[in-house]
Parts: C-alpha cells; structure tokens; sequence
C-alpha cells in the first residue's frame, strides 16, 4: 500500500458493508454532500462507478474530479483506497 493515511488504512481493513462515501480515503465532508447529492451516497455505490470504468486510474480521477470537484491529490487518494480495497476483498 506504501505510504497511506489511517483513514486509508482503517477503509481497507475491513469489508465495505453500509460505509457512508465519506469513509472512502480522499472523501471528505464537502465533496461527501456534492456526491451524495447525486445519488452516491454509500461506498459501495462508489465502488460500483469505479468498477464501471474498470478500476482505470486515469478515467476514475478525471470522473470524480467533474462529478464532485475533488482535487486531484483527493481524487487519487479516493483511487488508491478504492483499488487497495479490490485487491483485499474482491
């Protein structure tokens, strides 16, 4: 995993169950409200899109970027917790 936060750390742990998308590394409270204001409400809704665009880095970044406004640091944060999820659990 390298060089992770413990928010990070603690997402990855454990299996994703009703986790709010705000439990997801990179996702605050501010970009938390924006994607659930456009029905991504839960972590694994989130999952889902990132599974839609086939866990590609790229094409996850540029999408949470537009959809919520997240920076890239943010995004990529989002990108690494999400896909070190996959690699625990799926």
């Amino acid at each position: 995993m390298g060089s992770t936060s413990q928010k990070h750390r603690n997402f990855v742990l454990e299996s994703m169950g009703e986790k709010p998308v705000t439990d997801v590394a990179g996702i605050g409270e501010t970009y938390g409200k924006r994607l659930t204001s456009q029905g991504f409400d839960k972590a694994y809704v989130l999952l889902g899109q990132f599974l839609v665009l086939k866990k590609n880095e790229d094409l996850f970044v540029e999408w949470l970027k537009m959809t919520c406004g997240a920076t890239a640091h943010h995004a990529t944060q989002c990108y690494k917790c999400l896909n070190d999820w996959c690699n625990a659990f799926l």
